[in-house]
């Protein structure tokens, strides 16, 4: 049996290592393997979470909580998280991560390199439960010091009330969880933001739609500017609706190195769009190429940089399968009808006759 490393690379696994890279990682190595620009980076594998934790007797602490408890669940989340937080590394893991940090820095010509530093559960961006959003994200870390603190940080978030509460009334097992943390290069991002392709409004699968802002994508992301929307048309590539948005706040990197600060946009660029057309037409192409990659519709996160030269500006920084609508495509297939006479009508379109 091989024995699964602390650190792969990216290049090092693909969409079947979710086991050892989490969603989030297995994603985005199966992204380099398709082709896709994505900033490079390595995983912290769940084999180093399970030799930081294995001592800490989690998984009967929160199998024991009831989820509707919120007052014991709150309490409990704390004591669990300053618990993982607090715990020394094993001298292997840190030495991996370290060594794993300097390499990427060194490739990249830069010393203490910003990163992003992001959690990827293995239950995560499935089809089936998304944990988006329920884990910890730190962006411009730099250093291998504080490489090491926020991936501590991403492992104790797997006990945040948001994610033990999800998966106490999902019925998801501890003893099948596990967290892989993420380590990726940032982008000196002058635009940045999420795209669906399908609609997230109805659903219609010819359709990519985009939301775009300036700066860093934690600002469309967490809600914190009203982004430019544009929906775009698969079949012709026009874009169909443009929505450009008066843009107040972006996410900086603080100019002190390490971190992101919120501020205001300045007032030449409020009310002009964050990205170009060629840009939109770009990522429509990348998101039609992910989609068949994967066979269903994705999630993206994307960032154009502000030092890349146009065509190679680009990055996809993360997709995940699309799961409101999946989930409602999946309910409606699954719903049965009343009589086998029901389903034939409505596989031929058809309404019932009234009063029979």
């Amino acid at each position: 049996m091989t024995t699964l490393p602390p650190v792969l690379r990216f290049a090092d696994v693909g969409r079947d290592d979710v086991p050892a890279a989490g969603g989030k990682g297995a994603s985005l190595g199966e992204l380099i393997r398709a082709g896709i620009r994505v900033p490079d980076g390595f995983v912290v594998t769940t084999a180093a979470f399970r030799s930081a934790v294995a001592a800490l007797d989690l998984g009967p602490r929160v199998t024991a909580l009831d989820p509707a408890d919120a007052d014991a669940v709150a309490a409990a989340c704390t004591e669990l998280r300053s618990t993982v937080e607090s715990a020394p590394l094993p001298a292997e893991v840190a030495e991996a991560v370290t060594a794993a940090y300097a390499r990427l820095a060194d490739e990249c010509g830069q010393r203490d390199l910003p990163v992003a530093v992001r959690s990827s559960a293995t239950s995560e961006d499935s089809a089936e439960a998304s944990f988006a959003g329920l884990q910890d994200t730190y962006l411009w870390v730099r250093g291998a010091d504080s490489v090491l603190s926020h991936v501590r940080r991403c492992w104790a978030s797997l006990y945040s009330v948001e994610s033990v509460t999800y998966r106490r009334r999902r019925g998801i097992p501890e003893t099948d969880l596990a967290m892989a943390v993420v380590v990726q290069q940032m982008v000196g991002s002058r635009s940045s933001g999420v795209m669906f392709t399908r609609s997230p409004l109805s659903g219609d699968r010819s359709v990519v739609a985009i939301d775009a802002s300036w700066g860093l994508g934690s600002a469309v992301v967490g809600g914190d500017v009203t982004p430019d929307s544009f929906v775009v048309s698969k079949v012709t590539g026009e874009i169909v609706r443009r929505t450009v948005s008066t843009k107040t706040r972006w996410h900086q990197p603080d100019p002190g190195g390490a971190g992101v600060v919120e501020s205001d946009v300045p007032g030449n660029l409020r009310d002009v769009p964050s990205i170009s057309d060629d840009e939109i037409a770009e990522l429509v192409a990348i998101a039609r190429r992910v989609e068949a990659h994967y066979g269903c519709p994705q999630d993206i996160e994307w960032a154009v940089s502000r030092t890349a030269s146009p065509g190679e500006n680009v990055f996809l920084l993360q997709s995940r399968p699309e799961t409101v609508w999946a989930d409602k495509d999946a309910a409606a297939v699954a719903a049965p009808t009343a009589r086998a006479f029901d389903h034939v009508v409505n596989l031929l379109g058809g309404k019932r006759p009234s009063g029979g």
